[in-house]
């Protein structure tokens, strides 16, 4: 049988699907005070954010270009379509979704997956949430998971929204933050009251179908103290030749011997800019934990944050990415100890194949009074190919030498002899590549969701098999 190597040989129908939009449901392409007045209009802000979104505005226009990562010149903002009307109101019916939608998210898995193995599901279509619901245990436990929006209007919780939004990652924070806050649309709202116990994880699923268009929600997570929460995010698009652009913005807060596991799988298309900012704030004896795989988009700026404030809080960041053909990643995770006795550990995987990029960046930062705290930093390369690169950018920040701090990197290619043996066990080469680089990720999926360490090792092994657009 004929090994498959060509793009047209991969069914990547999965992900490449997609409907055409409506012109009428497009606001115009640029970002302008007159079109944010009109975001803000179509979702009937209170004037709090309507003024917060042309502060925002303000901000982006004096700012530069992130000084950091790859070239973001194919990127023209002024092509970018900003908002995307809703062809519907957010349903907790899934028979109420648009039957277009409807197949959209059948074809992705997420009602099966709702049924089968969460408390609750987010499927986002464009610049809204089309459908959102949570079972009714996880209800009645006092746990809030609705769209943002809704709970910015509901007198229950417009004041904790007021409160939290963009204040872990402000505008002034960089050029994309301020654009996210001026155009922000769409994400989740969680609230976890203290001591409740989601064991069954809950999950947000982004699909931007729309060319030439962006996608900018907003996700917002507040676990009290002694709770413990599981959030999914997945994230894909189908294949335009014009660029797309993410710009969304996650702030978690985690209080009190809380824990929050964030897991996220990021699948977007080739053509796609992912200029995303997650940032966590951790209280007391609170623990966040990070689990990411970065698979698509052409470029990626990628480091979620963890600002520990608390004694004995800690931050875990186990990640993997991807870089193929036409893909410069920029990916890794920052630290900050603000509090004594506090620990982080950091372990990443990246494998670049086809002159694909991979650039890993830590940061991590021991603030003077954070005496007896401690980090370590793990990152391993895998270049598959000798046209392909990977790079590794450490910095670390430490104010007190009553802290005990490590890093340790290894870049390297896959073994001749590894292939050799297995392919004296009956495997082709192609097969024994795969097999290889799936070992190398295997502590990633290991931490994974059992759905998403399988659609992970598949993306590898396309990704191994040939180029998937």
């Amino acid at each position: 049988m004929k090994q498959k190597t060509q793009v047209a040989d991969i069914d990547r129908s999965l992900y490449d699907f997609r409907y055409e939009e409506d012109a009428t449901d497009l606001l115009a392409s640029g970002i302008t005070p007159e079109i944010i007045r009109e975001i803000s209009e179509e979702k009937g802000d209170p004037d709090w954010m309507r003024d917060f979104r042309l502060h925002s505005l303000e901000i982006f226009a004096k700012s530069e270009m992130p000084p950091w990562g790859p070239s973001v010149e194919g990127l023209d903002l002024d092509n970018i379509v900003t908002y995307i009307r809703p062809k519907s109101r957010m349903n907790t019916d899934w028979n109420n979704v648009p039957e277009n939608i409807k197949e959209t998210f059948e074809r992705l898995g997420i009602p099966q997956a709702e049924r089968e193995s969460l408390a609750g599901v987010g499927a986002q279509y464009d610049s809204e949430l089309v459908y959102h619901n949570v079972r009714k245990e996880v209800a009645e436990s006092g746990v809030v998971y609705t769209d943002l929006e809704s709970a910015m209007h509901d007198p229950r919780y417009a004041e904790m929204i007021r409160t939290h939004f963009m204040k872990l990652v402000p505008p002034t924070d960089h050029k994309f933050a301020a654009l996210h806050g001026a155009v922000w649309s769409g994400g989740s709202f969680v609230y976890v009251p203290a001591g409740v116990r989601l064991e069954i994880p809950l999950q947000s699923y982004f699909r931007l179908n729309a060319k030439g268009a962006g996608q900018f929600e907003h996700t917002l997570i507040i676990v009290e103290d002694d709770a413990y929460l599981h959030f999914i995010e997945g994230c894909s698009a189908p294949k335009y030749y014009e660029a797309g652009l993410h710009a969304g913005c996650v702030e978690l807060y985690v209080g009190k011997r809380a824990t929050l596991r964030y897991s996220t799988i990021e699948n977007w298309s080739k053509n796609m800019y992912n200029l995303n900012t997650k940032r966590a704030v951790v209280a007391e004896g609170g623990r966040i934990e990070w689990v990411s795989g970065s698979f698509g988009s052409h470029v990626s700026y990628l480091y979620p944050m963890s600002i520990l404030n608390g004694r004995g809080a800690h931050a875990e960041f186990t990640g993997i990415t991807f870089a193929g053909a036409g893909q410069n990643l920029d990916t890794g995770a920052k630290i900050v100890h603000n509090a004594p006795e506090t620990s982080s550990h950091i372990d990443t995987k990246s494998i670049s194949k086809g002159g694909g990029i991979s650039t890993f960046r830590s940061a991590v930062t021991v603030a003077e009074k954070a005496v007896g705290s401690r980090s370590s930093v793990s990152c391993e390369s895998l270049m598959l190919d000798s046209i392909s690169r990977s790079d590794t950018v450490p910095a670390m920040d430490i104010r007190t030498d009553k802290a005990d701090i490590g890093h340790e990197a290894k870049i390297g290619r896959i073994s001749d002899d590894a292939v050799f043996y297995l392919m004296s066990r009956g495997l082709d080469e192609q097969s024994a590549r795969a097999m290889i680089v799936s070992g190398f990720a295997d502590n990633v999926s290991k931490e994974l969701p059992l759905e998403y360490a399988m659609e992970m090792n598949n993306l590898i092994r396309l990704e191994m098999t040939g180029s998937i657009g």
